[in-house]
């Protein structure tokens, strides 16, 4: 497989008191890009955690590893949109901070783009893609509602992925980026018009160290958000819409 080694590489890892997982992600990342030769750049954008976050990130000491203090608006989504804006590299990838997603992965997602993707996501339900098995009915049921959500607006299995790549051109020819909540995969989709989009299996970890911080606001957030980018693409908001029926209609099926 190849490494696509000749593109520069920006990771994007947004981070709200997560100062327990600095150090291992930043080991793990930085045992990939020895390994394929990435020229890749670390980027913490950190809401103005006040745990250490950032005082662990400059003790690192590494010059492809930074970190960026946010103290306007914040917000997950907000934090990688300034994040990818920054970024003057070939290619975007987003990860979450708690070690989550592997990074061992990150080479994939890239040769994805390389063979013609608009954007390459980490999927937890393709084949080969997992969680791990603690996963509770509530939560399985909650992820699977919000992924029947999405189904207007693409046609991925994982949209609510939040591990994923998209080159640098694809980001800055998107437009009236909005998002609500923390689901900027699926903002970024829509508004960049990704038409081509590989998944890429991976095993999705609980995470060990810190606290999650989804709550019920952020669920609800995530409802208003899908209200939103249905008015984009379609001119309305109902999933029942005769527009997004006639939609769903002449669409083929999903492979």
């Amino acid at each position: 497989m190849s490494t696509a080694g000749e593109w520069s590489v920006t990771v994007v890892v947004p981070t709200l008191r997560e100062v327990e997982n600095i150090s291992p992600l930043v080991e793990r990342v930085d045992a990939v890009r020895r390994a394929t030769h990435l020229n890749l750049e670390l980027l913490f954008m950190d809401d103005d955690s006040r745990d250490g976050t950032v005082e662990r990130v400059r003790a690192l000491a590494l010059d492809w590893v930074h970190v960026v203090v946010r103290t306007g608006e914040k917000g997950l989504s907000k934090a990688v949109l300034d994040g990818l804006g920054r970024s003057g590299r070939d290619v975007l990838v987003v990860m979450d901070a708690d070690l989550s997603h592997p990074p061992e992965k990150i080479p994939e997602l890239i040769d994805a783009l390389r063979q013609g993707a608009d954007m390459a996501v980490g999927s937890r339900f393709v084949e080969g893609g997992s969680t791990d098995d603690d996963w509770g009915l509530f939560r399985w049921i909650n992820s699977r509602v919000a992924t029947w959500l999405a189904a207007p607006l693409t046609t991925l299995h994982d949209p609510m992925s939040g591990f994923f790549a998209l080159r640098q051109s694809t980001f800055r020819a998107g437009h009236a980026f909005n998002p609500v909540g923390y689901k900027i995969c699926l903002e970024l989709l829509v508004k960049c018009r990704c038409r081509s989009v590989a998944e890429i299996p991976i095993h999705f970890t609980d995470r060990t160290l810190g606290k999650s911080k989804l709550s019920l606001k952020e669920q609800f957030n995530y409802l208003r958000h899908v209200r939103l980018l249905y008015i984009h693409k379609f001119g309305t908001w109902s999933p029942w819409s005769p527009r997004i029926r006639e939609w769903r209609s002449q669409r083929p099926p999903s492979p």
